[in-house]
């Protein structure tokens, strides 16, 4: 198995500050999402990334997000299997989050 990369919420912070190019993904559903998202964050449930990955390009840069980091782990993995080549873990998930929120 392909060993996950983890960033912390301060890294992606500062890769949002710096306009790094990458996209977030975060995998909460509905309801987690409504309290709050990182700012340009795009929503794919965990359950909706199987069929939702053959439209999102392979060779960009991803950092999967969910409340704690144990379902972002599991679509990292999933990303990973799918040949996704940069794809991370934010470490701790939202709950690590202290960055601005959208809703």
């Amino acid at each position: 198995m392909n060993q996950i990369k983890e960033v912390t919420p301060q890294e992606v912070e500062n890769k949002l500050e710096e306009n790094e190019e990458f996209t977030i993904i975060d995998v909460r559903e509905d309801e987690e999402v409504a309290e709050g998202m990182i700012p340009g964050a795009r929503h794919i449930k965990l359950g909706d990334i199987p069929q939702s990955v053959d439209q999102l390009p392979k060779d960009e840069s991803y950092v999967m997000v969910c409340r704690s980091g144990r379902r972002s782990m599991n679509a990292s993995e999933f990303m990973k299997e799918k040949g996704f080549t940069d794809v991370s873990n934010m470490e701790g998930g939202m709950l690590k989050w202290n960055g601005e929120l959208v809703f």
